[in-house]
């Protein structure tokens, strides 16, 4: 290894195929792969930088002790939760995310639950499979109102498709406004209640943060409208299940879309699975045809940015959780140390 070439590792999933497309990082450092806490601890003591192609291990706190050298994280998700551990938060590593790469595909993903719900697609594809030819109406979804929490780019993107098909949009953040050329009327989080009544759909796009963690539970269901539906594209944790099934049963509210739990693979005898009006997905959203390539040319960008000394895209608040930025702003740069 030539003194003047860093060592990347690149912490993979147990199984899952290595990232594509980083022979630009190859020419101009040593990449290493971790597969293990073992081999990602062997790797630690001379890397300077990481990347987290596996987005939901927890095996960097469990060798953080052998980070002396790292300088930098990147980590191929917009959510950071999974890595963001105390020891992380409070030292100098600077953290960068994939921000930017699943908006648009996670909007449509969004905007398709909407539609299904108003138009009934579930009760058409039922109806099918059982060859009964009955005639119904469905809804309008031009004119309903659509809550989005969490206002970053996904939150952004949803909010510009919903009103692209005709729908009112509103939305929760961290810090309210008046008016918002995607998102319209922003509410501060801690005021969520007095807006959950004036939605028809409540999507949530928000990080998870000590803040949002268990955000909506029995409180906020019981101020929802009973002809709502609940739309989770963010984090598991921010919802309540067991409040949000007792909402289910009681019917306290009309339905749910979930593409993220708690516990991920949702296990197999969660009542989730069977219940009426809910529609769930395994942490599918963002996932367009295309994802992994689009997640590696971010970190090549970055890296070579990194090499020539120039400031960083995506760069992550770790007290708040997330990139932070003004509205409308896609990238939060700083350089390293």
């Amino acid at each position: 290894m030539s003194p003047s070439q860093p060592v990347v590792t690149v912490l993979a999933g147990a199984r899952g195929p290595r990232p594509p497309g980083l022979e630009p990082v190859a020419r101009l450092a040593t990449i290493r792969y971790a597969r293990s806490a073992r081999s990602l601890a062997r790797a630690l003591a001379e890397t300077e930088v990481l990347l987290i192609w596996d987005f939901r291990s927890a095996r960097l706190r469990d060798v953080w002790s052998q980070a002396r050298r790292l300088r930098w994280i990147h980590v191929a998700s917009a959510g950071v939760d999974a890595v963001l551990f105390p020891e992380l938060a409070s030292s100098g590593v600077v953290l960068t995310n994939a921000r930017g790469v699943f908006d648009q595909a996670i909007a449509e993903y969004v905007l398709g639950l909407v539609l299904a719900f108003a138009k009934g697609f579930w009760a058409t594809f039922d109806l099918q499979r059982r060859r009964a030819w009955r005639h119904r109406e469905t809804e309008h979804v031009r004119g309903q109102t659509a809550l989005i929490v969490g206002a970053g780019g996904i939150g952004r993107a949803i909010g510009r498709l919903a009103g692209a098909a005709g729908m009112r949009v509103l939305a929760v953040a961290r810090t309210a406004r008046a008016s918002d050329p995607d998102l319209g009327r922003v509410t501060a989080v801690g005021n969520l209640g007095a807006v959950l009544g004036e939605a028809d759909y409540v999507i949530i796009a928000a990080p998870l943060t000590a803040e949002t963690r268990g955000l909506f539970g029995a409180a906020a269901f019981a101020r929802m409208k009973r002809t709502a539906r609940l739309i989770n594209v963010g984090r598991g944790a921010i919802v309540d299940e067991a409040a949000l099934l007792g909402a289910l049963r009681s019917k306290r509210i009309a339905g749910a879309a979930l593409d993220v739990f708690s516990v991920e693979p949702l296990p197999r005898r969660h009542p989730l699975w069977r219940l009426p009006g809910v529609l769930v997905s395994p942490h599918m959203s963002g996932d367009f045809v295309g994802w992994a390539p689009a997640l590696s040319a971010l970190f090549v960008e970055n890296y070579l940015r990194w090499r020539r000394g120039e400031p960083l895209l995506n760069v992550v608040d770790k007290a708040l959780g997330y990139v932070p930025g003004a509205a409308g702003e896609s990238n939060d740069r700083r350089r390293l140390p």
